[in-house]
């Protein structure tokens, strides 16, 4: 399905008119794949996402160059040369006493065996019951059994990740975001918060400043204070990051008292955003776009929450929106990314399966065009490597050999209504144990986190205490009451700044319902006894 077209977003690259087929779908990917030939790639096997997008994508304008934005250690980078080797071992015939590959008869693995569920029976009981046994051998590629074996994963690989599992995430990314520009590419990575690390060594220096919301995912922000970068915090509401304000921090920064140059980065949650849990609306995606155009930003558009977007909150007497009823109505219903309005390349796109299949894995990969993807790559091959072969495995055998891209959707449709069960119930806990003249809330669109606002103001000892006293006490007789929630203050993006609002951050990832009610409850009572209400 083809993402929105970008209204009123300005196109500027040649757009001159071209000949441009039907995009990438599920249904389309069996086609694809079966034009394409089976695909050989053995031990390091280079690959690139070219080599798995849809012939519409050639049509298509080319992004904007952003090389200028690199660091210049990242400009600087170029491919090891020992890892050039690897493109000979697919030349038939050949005897190879170069590359330092183990050899994997040494590697103590013949075989391993999952057990994943059927499409549609996604339940743990459904999964003891009638899940399928997957097996992965050592030698099935050889043996002609698949395509991927445990010599291949176990073994080094290149920078971008196997191509089994590239050819994966290129094929969903288009059929999820097909991004409006021609030379895309993906790479896998250990994780988003890996790839955020890498990107912010690619593209910010001692001193320089980065732009996201004035609450911020902690770790994104405690990554950046020992190298000596600072945030800029742009104000929110209930859909995340404020365009205008973002406007009105760049027309007027002023490079000497802030002691930088005016930024360019801007980090985004922009769906189911930690802590707040705001996601921002299609109208908003495209408002900031605009500002990030007009001021050349480069956006980290980190997403991993990007697919627990839940079913609008009915209240607590309603029964439960159904859900999509089709691959393309769930696809139809996600906010579009910003990837998919990226006229211009400007976007880093942040993925990872963490949120949805297991954080253990470890594995995510990130969406940008080639010339970012190619410094993003240089700096794997000289640290992390790639994501874990084994997790790659794992992935691969449930994610394309048992479910296929029509199964993972249908997996994302089924933990999308999960979520909105958990957060209904939480929601419910809230409107019946909390003092709605002290507390108030959106309800979450997506995501795992619940961000509640205290009216601080009203405590009695406002004057004296301030926002970050009461904060304080309030965590302290959560505690006392047994319970424990995330004092807002502890996610601003400028530690510096003293807090005017009152916040506590809770979620309903992983709680049991009953525990959840029962934690609402005790939070209602610390509430009571904190401020003086009988």
């Amino acid at each position: 399905m083809a993402p929105p077209s970008a209204v009123d977003i300005e196109g500027v690259t040649d757009t001159s008119a071209v000949v441009v087929t039907e995009p990438l779908t599920v249904n389309g990917v069996p086609v694809k794949r079966a034009k394409s030939g089976k695909l050989v790639a053995g031990v390091a096997a280079g690959t690139s996402s070219d080599f798995f997008k849809s012939t519409s994508c050639q049509f298509k304008p080319k992004s904007k160059n952003f090389e200028h934005r690199l660091t210049e250690e990242a400009a600087s980078r170029a491919a090891p040369s020992l890892k050039g080797l690897a493109k000979y071992l697919s030349k038939p015939g050949i005897l190879s006493l170069g590359g330092g590959l183990p050899s994997s008869e040494f590697f103590p693995f013949e075989s391993i065996d999952i057990k994943v569920p059927q499409v549609g029976q996604f339940s743990e009981q459904e999964t003891r019951e009638s899940g399928v046994q997957v097996h992965a051998g050592k030698h099935d590629v050889i043996e002609d059994k698949s395509v991927f074996d445990l010599s291949i994963a176990l073994n080094y690989a290149q920078g971008t990740g196997s191509a089994q599992m590239l050819r994966y995430v290129t094929e969903h990314t288009e059929i999820i975001h097909d991004p409006p520009y021609s030379n895309w590419q993906c790479a896998l990575s250990v994780g988003s918060t890996s790839s955020l690390d890498m990107l912010y060594r690619m593209f910010v220096r001692r001193g320089d400043y980065v732009l996201s919301e004035e609450y911020m995912f902690a770790t994104a922000a405690e990554a950046l204070h020992p190298m000596g970068v600072k945030i800029a915090g742009i104000k929110m509401d209930s859909e995340g990051l404020i365009a205008e304000d973002l406007e009105e921090t760049l027309n007027n920064w002023n490079e000497e008292e802030r002691g930088a140059k005016k930024p360019f980065v801007l980090y985004l949650v922009p769906t189911g955003q930690n802590p707040t849990g705001a996601t921002m609306s299609f109208e908003r995606r495209k408002q900031v776009y605009k500002v990030a155009q007009k001021h050349d930003l480069i956006i980290f558009e980190d997403e991993p929450y990007y697919y627990l977007q839940m079913q609008p909150y009915q209240g607590p007497d309603a029964p439960q929106a159904p859900p999509p009823a089709s691959h393309e109505e769930f696809v139809k219903a996600l906010v579009p990314s910003f990837l998919s309005i990226d006229t211009d390349g400007r976007v880093i796109r942040l993925d990872s399966f963490s949120k949805v299949i297991a954080p253990g894995a470890r594995v995510g990969w990130i969406v940008a065009p080639d010339h970012i993807v190619d410094k993003f790559v240089r700096l794997s091959e000289v640290s992390v490597q790639t994501a874990s072969g084994m997790s790659q495995m794992i992935l691969f055998k449930l994610l394309d050999e048992t479910w296929g891209h029509g199964g993972y959707l249908d997996w994302l449709i089924h933990i999308r209504v999960e979520y909105t069960k958990r957060r209904d119930v939480l929601l419910h806990a809230c409107e019946a144990y909390l003092p709605g003249e002290i507390a108030s809330w959106t309800p979450p669109a997506a995501g795992m986190f619940h961000w509640i606002k205290l009216d601080w103001k009203q405590h009695p000892h406002a004057s004296t205490k301030g926002v970050r006293g009461i904060e304080e006490e309030i965590l302290e007789t959560c505690i006392d009451k047994g319970v424990l929630l995330v004092p807002g203050s502890w996610f601003l993006a400028e530690k510096s700044i003293e807090p005017t609002e009152l916040f506590l951050r809770a979620t309903f990832a992983s709680a049991p319902f009953d525990k959840m009610s029962e934690a609402i409850k005790r939070l209602g009572e610390a509430i009571r006894a904190s401020f003086g209400l009988h």
